[in-house]
């Protein structure tokens, strides 16, 4: 169940919302005059989230390119690899 506390509660219980987030990895959500306003949640639960959000669009990227036909066999791109190091 979501956490859902007024604007007030940042400047008052900073410290309480700040436990809450790292404690439980998920955003608080903060009332400014009863209505939604803002998401408040630990810099590790942002981290990952952003990077959930970056691992999609590269998977979605690489079945893009599988769809288009703009991929090379494994086997291929290993021989280039090595012979760019052999260089």
């Amino acid at each position: 169940m979501p956490s859902i506390r007024p604007s007030s509660d940042l400047r008052n219980r900073y410290n309480e919302i700040s436990e809450f987030c790292h404690k439980h990895s998920e955003p608080v959500y903060i009332t400014k005059n009863g209505q939604g306003d803002l998401a408040v949640m630990s810099i590790e639960t942002y981290e990952k989230l952003v990077g959930r959000f970056e691992l999609n669009k590269l998977l979605n990227e690489g079945m893009e390119a599988i769809r288009n036909r703009k991929v090379l066999p494994a086997e291929d791109v290993f021989k280039k690899i090595e012979s760019r190091l052999s260089e």
